[in-house]
């Protein structure tokens, strides 16, 4: 006598179920869906943080870049009320003159250091990575008058001098001295020549690897420059065509040292404003080696910079004199890999005293030394990485630092005492956190994010307490509401030697665990770029939301060989690059493929640079496990690649051929089996387009079938225009088609 009643109940309970399915789909319907155009070209989720943000000397103003209209205006500001009170320049206040008849654009500003001239960067033009040239003008504050710096072409890296009485800069690889007062511009060096002798700034790969471009650097008192020669004369040259308007494609040509190749002679120099002589600076008599820092000390006499042996597993700290330039080593650092270079070097205000970042522990941390070279003591310590050092409160002696500590995926600020005791976490919410101290560090302005949260800026005290928001990009969470938007979850995957591998999983925002879905597997894979990180991800997140809308399911993992676990994790694939970097992501892979929900016939892999060189290795060498691959700017044979990232990792080609040959993608196009799409700007001055050249010979040789997109004039970053849009369209296509 029960059985009306279950019917009844199977009824209500089967329509509510049609009822929830049917308004559930409904309310995805109505959500926006994301496109190209949205992302790459209108960048409707690009966010606003305040630009051109500097401290002030005072400790309690800074100054912002505020544009508004056809107006740019500098901008002073106090830290604690975040009142405005006073306006140092109005870009309009430039043209005050008939010097300067054309409107100005600021770009870049920097103040002289008592604050009373501002030197103004306008028209750059990129170079390289870091480089760039342009035009300089230098501002008085109180007179409201403009003049240019040099009037004989664009300039590079121009710096006021500590005493407020020069600049500083480079042209046509010489270096100069342009006299505040006089006006008089004076030349340091008069042999630069494109392509031979570079002064006052460095060559293309110790830009590119070592993340430095300026080649000078003022003494505390503005007294002395120390400053670089490189002799590149016996360097092979790169050559590549740009076809963009021209009849004839024009050649350009630079200096190129690729694996095993001869690198520039480089040497240093102190010139004396005094005397106008400069003196040469012992550096050893080995010539194949590595100067990759210079750094004045608290003594306007003593100069330090760093020596590192050609094979990168030896650097060592020396100090010079000023007077004479006879050098000594004061710190040693040995590997049985290599040793990275970084700007953790802090000489302290008595003279007798310095801050070292060394990972000698197996994470790097901070050591206090005399300037002998003793250590005094450790400040840091721990299995967790200390990320970078900000600087020194000379009063309470404190230093502030970033650090990984308590998780691998975040980014914290902490103060600790010089003594390595009293230790404070300065930043609780979490993700990723980037601070910007005044200069007593009394206060600083936040930059916190998330995977899932965009950027907000927030003014602190120094103990990390908000005192009030600046930026919170509320517009750009209010607009994701109105898209399928999916969030980004962390989890972690056991390799085959049973190593925790750290990723994220983007699914469908409809996702349904009945059904089965293709992945495409996001990586980068290299040093220096975790792409798996509890921070904002910007339009590559908008992107991948929007693959996840069209039904696949986006994964990514950092591998071994990725930073900020320490040195073991690192640096395990020494002599054997690629080689354990893709036995984790074809483990990755594998286990993905048994997650009910996953179609294991259906995963695919995308990387751009050392990811696109990741991406063609795992369709080449593992084509049962990936079945489509992307690869952007690759490299695909290491041969072809610079010497001192290339012989970081694997050596010289002269001493380890296997480790340059094992892994090459290029050497394994007969294994490629599924889709595969190539993707290269003929420009492109760091992974030429020679790799995609060779690789696409290979593959023809080899009768194999693959999918094509070249950039002409295009370099490493394939922007310009509606290039992005256009890249990321031909992706998703590849992606719908094949995947």
């Amino acid at each position: 006598m029960f059985y009306p009643v279950i019917k009844i109940r199977f009824r209500i309970i089967a329509l509510f179920l049609i009822f929830q399915t049917y308004f559930v789909s409904n309310i995805f319907s109505q959500k926006l869906d994301f496109t190209n155009e949205a992302i790459w070209q209108k960048k409707l989720f690009a966010t606003s943080p305040v630009s051109g943000i500097k401290p002030m000397n005072n400790g309690i103003h800074y100054t912002s870049l505020i544009v508004s209209g056809n107006l740019q205006f500098i901008v002073k500001y106090d830290y604690k009320t975040g009142n405005a009170v006073d306006t140092f320049l109005k870009s309009n206040w430039l043209k005050t003159n008939d010097l300067i008849a054309k409107d100005i654009e600021v770009e870049s500003y920097q103040f002289s250091k008592d604050e009373n001239s501002i030197l103004i960067e306008t028209e750059s033009e990129a170079i390289y990575r870091h480089s760039s040239k342009a035009n300089y003008y230098i501002y008085n504050i109180k007179e409201k008058k403009v003049k240019h710096l040099s009037d004989d072409g664009k300039q590079m890296y121009a710096a006021f001098s500590p005493n407020n009485f020069a600049v500083a800069f480079v042209r046509n690889n010489n270096l100069f001295i342009k006299d505040l007062f006089s006006s008089n511009e004076t030349t340091i060096t008069n042999d630069g020549k494109f392509g031979s002798i570079i002064n006052g700034a460095v060559d293309w790969v110790y830009e590119e690897e070592f993340s430095m471009d300026k080649g000078f650097a003022w003494n505390v008192d503005g007294t002395k420059i120390a400053y670089y020669i490189f002799d590149e004369s016996n360097v092979k040259e790169f050559e590549f065509s740009m076809y963009e308007k021209n009849l004839y494609p024009e050649s350009y040509k630079y200096k190129y040292p690729k694996a095993g190749e001869a690198n520039s002679i480089v040497s240093i120099y102190i010139y004396d404003l005094l005397s106008q002589q400069s003196t040469k600076v012992e550096t050893g008599a080995e010539v194949d080696q590595y100067l990759p820092r210079i750094n004045w000390t608290q003594d306007a006499n003593t100069l330090s910079f760093q020596r590192m042996n050609r094979l990168q597993n030896k650097l060592e700290l020396l100090t010079a004199s000023a007077v004479n330039g006879k050098s000594k080593v004061i710190l040693t650092e040995n590997s049985n890999t290599y040793v990275d270079v970084n700007d953790d070097l802090f000489f302290m205000q008595d003279k007798a005293s310095f801050i070292w970042n060394s990972a000698r522990s197996g994470f790097n941390h901070l050591y206090l030394y005399d300037i002998s070279g003793k250590l005094i003591n450790t400040i840091t310590e721990g299995n967790w990485q200390m990320m970078q050092m900000y600087g020194y409160n000379a009063i309470s002696k404190k230093i502030y630092y970033a650090s990984n500590e308590p998780n691998t995926l975040e980014k914290h600020i902490f103060s600790i005492l010089l003594t390595g005791k009293g230790k404070q976490k300065l930043t609780a919410e979490a993700g990723y956190n980037e601070p910007n101290f005044n200069s007593s560090f009394t206060y600083f302005i936040l930059t916190h994010s998330s995977a899932n949260k965009p950027p907000t800026q927030n003014v602190c005290y120094a103990d990390g307490s908000t005192i009030r928001k600046l930026t919170t990009n509320e517009s750009v969470l209010d607009l994701l509401k109105k898209y399928n938007f999916s969030e980004k979850k962390f989890f972690t995957i056991k390799n085959d030697s049973s190593t925790f591998l750290n990723a994220y999983i983007i699914k469908p925002a409809n996702f349904d665990t009945a059904k089965k879905y293709p992945v495409i597997m996001y990586v980068y894979g290299g040093s220096g770029n975790n792409t798996v990180l509890n921070r904002w991800g910007g339009a590559n997140f908008m992107w991948q939301n929007m693959m996840a809308q069209k039904g696949y399911i986006i994964v990514s993992v950092d591998n071994r060989g990725t930073e900020l676990r320490g040195e073991k994790f690192l640096k395990c694939i020494y002599k054997q690059l690629g080689n354990l970097e893709l036995q984790d992501q074809t483990a990755a892979a594998k286990y993905l493929a048994t997650l009910r929900y996953v179609d294991a016939s259906r995963i695919g892999i995308q990387g751009w640079s050392f990811g696109g060189y990741m991406s063609s290795l795992a369709i080449t060498k593992q084509p049962e496990i990936f079945k489509a691959a992307v690869a952007i700017a690759p490299v695909t044979n290491w041969r072809y690649y610079d010497n001192i990232y290339t012989e970081r990792f694997l050596q010289r080609p002269q001493e380890n051929a296997s480790g340059y040959d094992e892994n090459s993608p290029i050497n394994f196009v007969a294994g490629l089996k599924g889709k595969y799409l190539l993707i290269h700007g003929t420009a492109d001055d760091n992974v030429h387009f020679q790799n995609s050249i060779e690789m696409i010979n290979a593959l023809q040789k080899a009768n194999k079938q693959f999918e094509l997109m070249i950039y002409p004039d295009k370099s490493h970053s394939i922007t310009g225009g509606k290039t992005r849009q256009n890249l990321y369209e031909k992706v998703t296509d590849f992606w719908l088609r094949n995947l």
